[in-house]
């Protein structure tokens, strides 16, 4: 038939497709390498199927904003009830939150997202010593995680510091270019993810201390800073495919360029940065031990022709170098609600999402009963 595409024809786009990816990749220079050389169209790889193009044309702007947690008074007991049942509704509903004033110092916030500036914007051999796929290794600089395995390439460099695991993280093996101010960081953040997981364990009515000392949701956290880089032609690509991210908890410091949406009531809602401001999102685990209580919402991030758009994930996973299994919590089930997902070892959780595209994660699906 006239215009038929044989199966060849069919092998030898999927064999061209990832001829090109192989290419990409081998650079090692990832995206900023392709906007340094001053292309003016994206590359075939970066290009959105046109089924989800499509579907893009069909969602409205919306002025909806996500809920703003000030956490100034929350030694205050009485102002302490106030902000957990504003973390209860926020997490019930929307999965995300904004925190202002929860005693990260600006300067660490502003060092952060400069260091991850310096270690993209650094001389390109320097940075192809930590390119790497290898995803046992403490720090790992790619481009797009799942760039084989996805339908899209993502238009994003990614640096990736696990600080999990029973061995302290050599301090050497960071880039120098944002090893002070990521160490820095580091400690701040783990104190915060430590004070919001006890506000929602809270949230849920359980003690404080249930989620970080007996579930150890906070045991160990690793971040990955994330640089987009102008692109232009960002109507038909994305900085991150949508997603909805696997441990229990979310902090994302981002800096003065959008891009961050999430899905809320059928429409993508824009998260606004805020100068001190970080974003918090419950993640799927958090969802699964909560039993639905709480809700991992999809997320994405969009191109911009304007950048870079700089931004630092620290996700709480839990001890994933252990042995560790989870399922709903106890005192969140009962004869009139039972448990909606089966139990989950962690390490085999987490392997499931990384071998996994954004785009083809199922999230919690896969563990309904």
């Amino acid at each position: 038939m006239a215009g038929a595409v044989s199966p060849s024809d069919n092998e030898h786009q999927v064999f061209d497709r990832m001829s090109m990816l192989k290419a990409f990749d081998e650079t090692k220079a990832g995206v900023k390498g392709l906007t340094d050389s001053g292309l003016l169209q994206i590359p075939k790889i970066f290009v959105r199927p046109p089924d989800e193009l499509a579907e893009e044309l069909t969602y409205k702007k919306t002025q909806l904003q996500v809920p703003v947690i000030d956490l100034s008074e929350i030694d205050d007991s009485d102002m302490r009830k106030k902000i957990v049942e504003e973390a209860r509704i926020a997490s019930e509903t929307w999965g995300f939150f904004q925190v202002v004033n929860h005693g990260i110092p600006q300067t660490v916030l502003d060092g952060m997202i400069d260091g991850v500036r310096d270690f993209n914007e650094q001389n390109i051999e320097e940075k192809k010593k930590y390119y790497s796929r290898d995803n046992t290794k403490r720090v790992r600089f790619n481009s797009s995680y799942d760039l084989f395995t996805s339908r899209t390439a993502s238009w994003r460099d990614s640096l990736t510091i696990s600080f999990s695991g029973l061995d302290p993280i050599d301090e050497d093996e960071l880039p120098p270019s944002c090893r002070e101010s990521t160490l820095e960081y580091s400690k701040h953040v783990s104190i915060l993810g430590n004070t919001l997981l006890e506000l929602l364990s809270e949230a849920l009515g359980l003690k404080p201390d249930r989620l970080n000392n007996i579930l150890e949701c906070s045991k160990g956290h690793h971040i990955s800073s994330h640089y987009y880089p102008p692109c232009p032609e960002p109507q038909l690509t994305l900085g991150s495919t949508q997603h909805s991210d696997p441990g229990f908890l979310t902090i994302l410091l981002q800096n003065e360029v959008n891009g961050l949406q999430v899905f809320y009531q059928d429409q993508w809602v824009d998260i606004e940065p805020s100068r001190g401001g970080l974003v918090i999102n419950i993640a799927d685990l958090l969802q699964l031990v909560s039993n639905g209580k709480f809700v991992s919402n999809k997320h994405r991030v969009m191109a911009n022709i304007i950048g870079p758009r700089i931004s630092v994930a620290c996700f709480f996973s839990g001890p994933v170098r252990e042995v560790k299994v989870y399922g709903p919590m106890k005192e969140l089930i009962s004869k009139e609600n039972p448990a909606k997902y089966r139990d989950v070892i962690l390490s085999d959780f987490m392997l499931k999402f990384l071998n996994a595209g954004f785009d083809e994660n199922l999230g919690l699906d896969y563990y309904k009963l």
